[in-house]
């Protein structure tokens, strides 16, 4: 029994030292690295219309995990949903996005930020017709505080494009009336 007591005890001093013993600072990379705020243009929550100025839907996108990763949750004005995952893959330095849709379709497209905004190319997976195809995205921060998303898909292997989704996001209005 004393010798039952005695590693207890032991136990108790050994692990009162190890939580006395000063903890390593924080690191937070994706803080620190500005290649991780490039997209930070979209963060917001906002109305989406499409380009002749009927809403398309909502859009929240919010920065997560550290700074890691860009977290989009997407509602249509018919009611569909999506949710993308972005994140800088730093290996490879560039921008990822991987979205899917409630109605099964996939989009898996990286690249980076140029001159025109932030353009990712891949494919779109379409669950209901069993296809995929080439897509392409480019984010477009506006001068007077929209961003403008513009998605295009590829019938013939990149060859043409033509417009899939032109966006328009607008940051809803707080009312700050209830305060």
């Amino acid at each position: 029994m004393k010798s039952l007591i005695s590693i207890i005890i032991m136990s108790l001093l050994f692990l009162a030292g190890a939580s006395c013993a000063e903890a390593p600072a924080r690191q937070y990379p994706c803080q620190e690295n500005k290649q991780f705020d490039e997209f930070d243009f979209w963060v917001g929550d906002w109305d989406v219309h499409g380009a002749a100025g009927k809403l398309a839907g909502s859009n929240v996108i919010s920065k997560s995990h550290n700074g890691c990763v860009l977290i989009e949750n997407w509602t249509s004005a018919g009611g569909g949903t999506g949710m993308s995952i972005n994140y800088f893959d730093h290996a490879n330095k560039e921008w990822v996005q991987i979205w899917n849709s409630g109605d099964g379709s996939q989009i898996n497209i990286r690249g980076g930020l140029t001159a025109d905004g932030m353009l990712l190319v891949g494919t779109i997976h379409t669950v209901g017709d069993k296809t995929t195809q080439p897509f392409r995205g480019l984010w477009t921060a506006l001068p007077d505080g929209r961003v403008r998303q513009f998605f295009e898909i590829s019938t013939d292997d990149g060859a043409t494009w033509a417009t899939w989704f032109d966006g328009y996001y607008t940051r809803k209005v707080v009312d700050k009336s209830s305060d």
